[in-house]
């Protein structure tokens, strides 16, 4: 299944271990369907350099700088200051902080992980770039946040799993929408039925691979190679030919990276 126009995966952890062997290999499988850019979420500073390295190495990926809610602990003020001076040591530049934000369902105190994200904000706004929010269960402080600190270089909400209402009050912030594969379960109605009814140009699409496994393939580790799939799932949403799509939802990728 290939697209004529490129595709771009903006969140996708392809640095993890699962695609490590022959990563040549899991790379020309993407691009051979038409995912002509990947974009890899850092998750903490841990993995800055890998992403990197794998920057500077492959045209194809982009990457972005931040620390994941999920692996916050009492040192992630001290990486907040870290990344900065990571950013200006940097060969090849991240095209985009992140990937930060909230999530209800970890152990990480809410309120600690409101700052760092406040903290993630600042350092975009300062370095005009923009953010890959995420965002589990905690929507409204999320939006709270938003509103007393502003995202001055745009950015997206990945993996959307939230209503119509919820979409529009991101695309009011400045926020761009993260589709990935949840649209691709029918029983899914509310998000299917949000995005049906959102504007095209407040659309990016997302595998978030390994993670998010797309219908049909359950139990496999994600790949950016089913990418098109999600694409035709928006296309039978939308009612719009795919290659519409396709050329639409790439230049809102290249106009925010």
């Amino acid at each position: 299944m290939t697209s004529e126009a490129p595709l771009f995966d903006t969140h996708c952890h392809f640095d993890f271990n699962v695609f490590a062997e022959d990563f040549d290999a899991q790379l020309r499988q993407a691009t051979e369907v038409g995912v002509k850019r990947i974009l890899i979420p850092a998750i903490g500073e841990e993995n800055w350099q890998r992403l990197e390295l794998l920057s500077a190495h492959h045209n194809e990926i982009d990457w972005a700088l931040g620390c994941h809610p999920y692996f916050l602990n009492q040192n992630s003020t001290q990486q907040v200051d870290n990344l900065i001076a990571y950013y200006h040591q940097t060969s090849v530049k991240p095209i985009a902080i992140g990937e930060c934000g909230l999530d209800a369902l970890v152990s990480v105190e809410l309120g600690f992980q409101q700052q760092i994200l406040q903290q993630h904000i600042q350092v975009a706004n300062e370095l005009g770039l923009p953010v890959l929010l995420h965002c589990r269960k905690a929507y409204n402080d999320l939006l709270r946040i938003l509103k007393q600190f502003p995202i001055h270089n745009g950015g997206v909400l990945h993996g959307f799993s939230g209503s119509y209402q919820q979409a529009m009050q991101l695309l009011e912030k400045g926020l761009l929408i993260g589709v990935g594969g949840v649209i691709t379960y029918p029983r899914a109605n509310k998000t299917r039925n949000a995005i049906r009814q959102l504007p095209l140009d407040g659309i990016l699409l997302e595998t978030d691979a390994p993670d998010m496994p797309l219908n049909h393939f359950q139990g496999q580790s994600n790949h950016p190679k089913r990418l098109p799939v999600i694409l035709s799932t928006l296309s039978e949403l939308k009612q719009i030919e795919k290659q519409t799509i396709a050329q639409k939802i790439w230049q809102n990728s290249i106009s925010l990276f």
